[in-house]
């Protein structure tokens, strides 16, 4: 017997479903009942001011679930990214964050991470400069976030590693400036990069 039920549809297409009616291959009845209240999501080469927050949140979740270390993107990257036309949207920009945070070895994610698409843009360097997007009080936009992509604090040992290994980056191992700055001594410095494993050339760290 008929039963009644109260339900939400939402529903989601990449086709032009007016057209689709129009040439006969989508139920017009169908079509006039799903369309009640219609919600049009530009690609994302139609919203370029997006695609650098995105990467960051991506990389950000994937450091989480790789147990990854990377602490943002270089300018020449969010250059490379905003650059590209992304034809497969989001899923596409996503897949892509994902390949590069597996496969880098460094402290950034630089346009050599993104073969598959460095060399569709050959000229960066005439590229406009793009900014990192940075909220006003949100942590996870700092070049050392201190929360994991789930939401949670991450240990203090991982944030005190990757801070260290950003200020040797930043001052280009320079380490006399980076104790200096960290408020810390060099030889407390030299033992946490020890301890840590951190990246840091032999020649930096007999100069000092």
């Amino acid at each position: 017997r008929p039963t009644k039920v109260d339900v939400r549809i939402i529903s989601a297409t990449n086709k032009d479903l007016a057209n689709s009616v129009e040439r006969g291959s989508f139920r017009e009845d169908l079509y006039y009942r799903l369309n009640v209240f219609p919600i049009e999501l530009p690609s994302l080469r139609e919203r370029k001011d997006d695609i650098v927050t995105l990467a960051e949140h991506f990389v950000r979740r994937f450091n989480a679930s790789e147990g990854k270390s990377i602490l943002g993107l270089t300018p020449e990257t969010r250059k490379l990214l905003v650059a590209f036309d992304w034809p497969g949207n989001v899923r596409q920009l996503e897949n892509t964050l994902y390949r590069a945070v597996v496969l880098c070895d460094g402290a950034y994610l630089e346009p050599i991470d993104f073969p598959q698409l460095s060399g569709l843009i050959p000229d960066l360097e005439a590229l406009p400069d793009v900014s990192a997007p940075v909220a006003a009080n949100d942590t996870a936009s700092s070049p050392v976030p201190i929360m994991d992509g789930s939401g949670d604090l991450r240990p203090l040992e991982e944030v005190e590693r990757d801070l260290i290994q950003y200020a040797i980056d930043h001052y280009a191992g320079h380490m006399s400036e980076v104790a200096r700055k960290l408020g810390i001594g060099r030889s407390t410095l030299y033992r946490k990069v020890r301890e840590h494993d951190l990246r840091v050339e032999p020649r930096d760290l007999e100069a000092g």
